[in-house]
């Protein structure tokens, strides 16, 4: 596997991207390659305090580069006049068939953007969907999309549910993932319009294990294995899942401090092990569906563990093969024409 890292993107980037890159050496093997995109002499001044084995050395490269897409830089246009931007050259890197994937806690407008206009659409699919695990008390549940299409046609949610199955299919080896549609209720008539049309594409897909609609209390409730819906919904329910787990998190942590030694000491580990199943750095990020390569945008906040599990997980897609199976089920699946 040979993936391009954007060292330049998120809030802690340099110093955490490159951390967690080093901490990914224990992936790498045979022809691995890991591309560190971005400012030259940052790079190679955090290399030359030899921060990964001498054998694992081999396995990094610098891509050095000029310019940086910041945060609140438009998308599209700061792909087109930021060339030799990280964001923009880690893309280049793919669509030149030099990297396999490509990772970044940078603007998420400009990676979907990046990644659509250099690395292209796998054939048939109408447009690309950010796909996020959600960790519940009865497994993962993959949400598509969170954030890369804020207005989505229902050809589009179909077609979520068609990749979003596949990924999750590959990353959590669930032979027929059960399939439901975010709604405001379960009943048909329920939802907008283009959620009501949405329904019927899923419900008459023979290649969608479709169980209907879910609404927002049943999201953790084992109902489903993936969930579909726009991005501006999607990216709401994930941001308030997130701030949700912080904050109970936080209340337990102040509520324990408030017992008594022995009690603090007799809960702190289990605390820590549900933690651990609920922390979003566990999977790294989240790929954006749809694209001719494997692109994984992270959190801004990711620190070094989400950027080692972004690695990781890279990987794991790379070699299962992840792409073609979704190509495979676009081409067999009802086609619709709604553009």
């Amino acid at each position: 596997m040979r993936v391009a890292v954007d060292v330049m993107g998120g809030d802690r980037a340099p110093a955490e991207i490159l951390l967690g890159c080093w901490q990914a050496a224990e992936f790498l093997s045979g022809e691995d390659l890991v591309h560190l995109v971005g400012d030259g002499p940052t790079i190679q001044a955090a290399l030359a305090t030899n921060p990964v084995p001498a054998s694992k050395l081999k396995h990094y490269n610098v891509v050095a580069t000029t310019q940086v897409i910041e945060m609140d830089d438009p998308p599209v246009d700061s792909i087109r006049s930021k060339p030799d931007s990280s964001i923009a050259v880690m893309c280049k890197l793919a669509s030149k068939g030099e990297a396999d994937a490509v990772i970044s806690a940078g603007n998420t407008g400009a990676c979907v953007a990046g990644s659509q206009l250099r690395m292209r659409l796998l054939p048939g699919v109408a447009r690309p969907g950010i796909a996020v695990v959600l960790p519940t008390f009865h497994g993962p549940v993959v949400v598509c999309d969170v954030g890369a299409q804020v207005i989505a046609k229902p050809k589009y949610l179909q077609q979520f549910a068609l990749m979003a199955s596949a990924y999750s299919h590959d990353l959590f080896d669930i032979e027929n993932p059960r399939v439901a549609l975010l709604s405001i209720g379960e009943e048909d008539a329920k939802g907008t319009g283009t959620v009501k049309l949405a329904r019927k594409l899923l419900r008459d897909e023979p290649l969608i294990n479709f169980v209907g609609n879910i609404e927002g209390k049943d999201v953790f409730k084992g109902i489903c294995d993936v969930i579909v819906c726009d991005g501006f919904v999607g990216n709401i329910l994930l941001k308030f899942t997130e701030g949700l787990s912080e904050g109970i998190f936080q209340t337990m942590a102040a509520e324990m401090e408030q017992e008594s030694a022995e009690v603090f000491a007799k809960f702190k580990g289990v605390a820590k092990r549900i933690w651990a199943r609920h922390d979003w750095q566990e999977h790294g990020g989240a790929p954006l569906l749809g694209v001719g390569g494997i692109s994984m945008i992270c959190h801004g906040r990711s620190e070094a563990k989400a950027i080692r599990n972004a690695i990781r997980v890279a990987r794991q897609l790379v070699n299962s093969g992840v792409n073609a199976k979704i190509t495979d089920r676009i081409a067999r699946s009802i086609q619709v024409n709604d553009d």
